[in-house]
């Protein structure tokens, strides 16, 4: 194995009392002379014959039972071959209370045949070992990592940040997986290069909705033609230009949004009280609150929801400095939202300088007024799909 067990075969044979595991005295004088004289092809044999006998009563045995099992089976599977490693991952990866030492040594086999099985199904291995084994082995054992039926967000992130196309395409395919934030960040840049990990990430309920925003902003002729396959219904809307489709999107995933009605819902309670300002906008981009500092900016400008959604998702600045310029916020608010994490822009200091200049050389009456065009655009666009809608619905009736 390339992590062998740490007790060499004497000491095994002078610490381990198997006998008290009730094991057939046939196989325990086996066992002794296998040790004694050194015989690979004997130690197999007794090494699979141990294993189904550690496999028909794990679930009766006691601690001490199974690391006396663990030392055991470590010291007979020194130098067997790879097949029958592979034999004895199979066997184990499964048992839920496999011997722990013995696991982790399969699951970290440069084989993949001897890990795999492991990686995929043994209960025993923790998140960090998995964290460890994604951070440090090849495609292949993050591929049969992300087959597990349950993956945390800490293990996913790894494979997200190792893993080739095919491993991120498994995982992201994989309903057991929980991914944070910042992995569901770096999965949406990828699916730029990447239509089916586009299409496979859109069908995640928990996407979270900023991210299926920049998906949709994303998205290229082909990735629509294959919504178009996979939803007939939708057929004509997908035929339409990007920002048409990406606006009517962005509405129905909005009502979705439980994150967005929260922050709706909270708007409505405190604007009540106390009248809109740009402190409304500022705490919660502060915080990192996308869909609260959403609402905010669109009160205070009194603009659609769906332009603000845009402009703090665009990678590039200048459709946010429009937008903080016409609602009347300072450059101080305005460098919160530029650097809140949902657009990822990554601006360097000089970045956030040149920000800056253009954001004073801007007059409020000129931004006010690019935005009342944009939001005419917008009006156009909701009604040529509002006129749609209907006439689909007699076609389908």
């Amino acid at each position: 194995m390339s992590v062998p067990g740490p007790n060499p075969m004497p000491e095994i044979a002078h610490s381990c009392d198997i006998s008290s595991l009730a094991a057939p005295s046939s196989l325990l004088d086996e066992l002794n002379e296998a040790i004694a004289a050194g015989d690979v092809k004997r130690r197999l044999r007794i090494l699979l014959r141990i294993t189904d006998l550690f496999a028909a009563g794990s679930r009766s045995y006691s601690g001490e039972q199974i690391a006396v099992f663990d030392d055991v089976l470590q010291g007979l599977a020194i130098d067997i071959e790879v097949e029958a490693r592979a034999e004895l991952a199979r066997r184990l990866a499964r048992t839920q209370d496999a011997p722990p030492k013995v696991i982790r040594s399969l699951a970290f086999d440069d084989a993949i045949e001897v890990a795999g099985p492991v990686l995929t199904h043994s209960p025993q291995l923790s998140e960090a070992d998995l964290v460890e084994n994604a951070t440090t082995k090849s495609q292949a054992h993050l591929m049969a990592i992300a087959e597990r039926l349950k993956l945390s967000e800490a293990v996913t992130d790894v494979l997200v940040e190792r893993g080739d196309r095919r491993v991120v395409n498994k995982v992201v395919r994989n309903r057991g997986a929980r991914f944070s934030l910042a992995g569901y960040g770096k999965l949406t840049v990828r699916a730029r290069r990447d239509s089916k990990l586009t299409l496979a990430l859109g069908r995640r309920d928990d996407l979270p909705r900023v991210c299926f925003l920049k998906l949709l902003e994303a998205a290229s002729a082909s990735v629509r033609a294959r919504l178009e396959v996979e939803n007939p219904h939708a057929a004509e809307a997908v035929r339409d230009t990007v920002d048409d489709v990406a606006t009517v999107m962005q509405h129905e995933a909005r009502a979705a949004s439980d994150a967005y009605a929260t922050a709706e819902r909270e708007a409505r309670t405190r604007f009540r009280v106390k009248a809109v300002s740009e402190a409304s906008v500022h705490a919660p981009a502060r915080a990192q609150e996308f869909e609260k500092t959403v609402v905010a900016l669109a009160r205070l400008g009194r603009f659609p929801v769906a332009l603000v959604e845009r402009a703090l998702i665009d990678e590039g600045d200048d459709m946010l400095i429009l937008f903080a310029k016409a609602a009347g916020c300072s450059w101080t608010t305005t460098r919160e939202m530029l650097t809140m994490y949902a657009a990822d822009r990554k601006l360097t200091p000089d970045d956030i300088t040149r920000s800056f200049e253009r954001f004073r050389k801007l007059s409020t009456a000129t931004a006010r007024s690019i935005v009342r065009f944009q939001e005419r655009v917008q009006q156009q666009q909701r009604a040529q799909a509002d006129v749609r809608e209907p006439a689909s619905g007699s076609a389908a009736a």
